[in-house]
């Protein structure tokens, strides 16, 4: 995927293999900056669930037939490589249907099992909804009290500011890897060791962390982390969860079924060891194979060199988008990744994104699954342009012209 002879990142043969990217948007270039949300899938991807489907399909582990065997054979290599890839144990994966079943599986397994009255959940400003909503659900149901930690946006995050709230009662501190708003990388390590001292169990969500550079969880030293595969070019309806078997084998299931299940008697059942023990019913099959064929895919061009090609992207999309006048850039710290959230002082963010769509440039606008940050603003939403390996700086070029567009429209030209 480099250049053999410069050693340079080619991203003309890297955007080839995205075929989403040959579509023509309004009669224009496709300038696809919604890759936070979801990331676009190379062809290698989209052929595997082609052939999974097609040729080698079958339900898993229980099967003694042929396809069974080679399904079941696919699926658990896949297993194997997510492990590698974030450096984990494979009986530590457990696959899910995406981020928000992985973050509700613990809350309502070791939630349930683990909190009590007058316990404390730390959790941060930045939250997506699906690490707020079920940690907030399952506080009211046992009496435990939630704790938000504030900072600056324009800053690198404050260790000091989650340290002042950690007591005794304090049981959770769970907190993204990337601020999917502010695009904010929050010092997971630190974080950890704070939460060790006092017992505490912490929870990542890596959405917006693990497509963007190498994650080591033992080095890292969470208990859980998660994350999503259509944000790391895999398909929907597949998702990681990461948690450590000290946790995991003491954790009750979350849902009941087949494949969870050890013995079953009419009185009494016994369950499965972890991963199984999470994993109710047919799995995403075909998805979670297809997974293993993106980290492939993102293994063979080198996730160091993904990173590096993303920040000289961002940065050259935040000079490009700072030259515009009335444009005003939200998370403005020089340790950030992925994501651009802006406004303009004449329209509203819908507007924008509407009128850019028409230039050929996709973005998301809203609050971005992040009210109480947007809300910490005082404002409704944002535009947010966010990059992939495949990203170039046409694609900025092209919003920068978009923006323009927009200023024209409104008056502010």
């Amino acid at each position: 995927m480099l250049n053999e002879n410069t050693n340079s990142y080619n991203i003309e043969f890297i955007r080839s293999q995205f075929p989403a990217l040959n579509v023509r948007v309004w009669n224009k270039r496709l300038s696809y900056l919604d890759s936070a949300a979801s990331m676009q899938k190379p062809k290698v991807v989209l052929d595997n669930i082609q052939e999974n489907y097609s040729s080698s399909y079958s339900n898993v582990h229980r099967g003694l037939h042929y396809l069974s065997e080679k399904a079941t054979e696919s699926y658990e290599n896949s297993r194997i490589k997510v492990a590698n890839f974030i450096n984990a144990n494979e009986n530590e994966i457990i696959f899910t249907s995406g981020a928000t079943a992985a973050i509700n599986l613990v809350a309502y397994s070791w939630g349930n099992q683990n909190l009590n009255k007058n316990d404390e959940i730390i959790l941060t400003i930045a939250e997506h909804h699906a690490n707020f909503v079920p940690w907030q659900y399952i506080a009211k149901s046992k009496g435990a009290k939630i704790k938000v930690v504030h900072y600056n946006p324009d800053e690198d995050f404050d260790l000091s500011k989650i340290k002042g709230l950690i007591t005794n009662k304090t049981k959770l501190i769970t907190f993204p890897h990337v601020s999917n708003v502010l695009g904010t990388v929050f010092p997971v390590k630190e974080i950890c060791s704070l939460a060790k001292q006092v017992g505490a169990v912490t929870l990542v969500d890596g959405c917006q962390g693990a497509i963007h550079f190498k994650v080591d969880v033992k080095e890292l030293g969470c208990d859980f982390y998660c994350f999503s595969g259509h944000k790391l070019y895999g398909p929907t309806g597949i998702g990681v969860l990461y948690g450590s078997i000290n946790l995991t084998s003491a954790m009750p299931p979350f849902m009941c079924g087949g494949d969870m299940i050890d013995v079953v008697k009419i009185n009494e059942t016994t369950y499965a060891d972890p991963p199984l023990r999470f994993e109710a019913g047919t799995p995403p099959i075909v998805q979670a194979i297809a997974l293993g064929k993106a980290i492939d895919w993102v293994n063979e061009i080198g996730l160091e060199n993904i990173e590096k090609h993303e920040k000289k992207v961002l940065s050259y999309g935040i000079d490009k988008l700072n030259s515009i006048k009335g444009v005003k850039i939200f998370g403005k710290n020089k340790n950030k990744a992925g994501v651009i959230s802006f406004t303009m002082d004449c329209a509203h963010a819908h507007d924008i994104a509407t009128i850019v769509d028409r230039e050929g440039v996709a973005v998301r606008a809203g609050h971005h699954c992040a009210q109480p940050l947007l809300d910490a603003f005082n404002i409704v939403s944002t535009t947010r342009a966010s990059v992939g390996a495949y990203s170039d700086f046409d694609d900025f070029d092209q919003l920068a012209n978009a923006l323009t567009k927009v200023k024209k429209i409104f008056g502010a030209l």
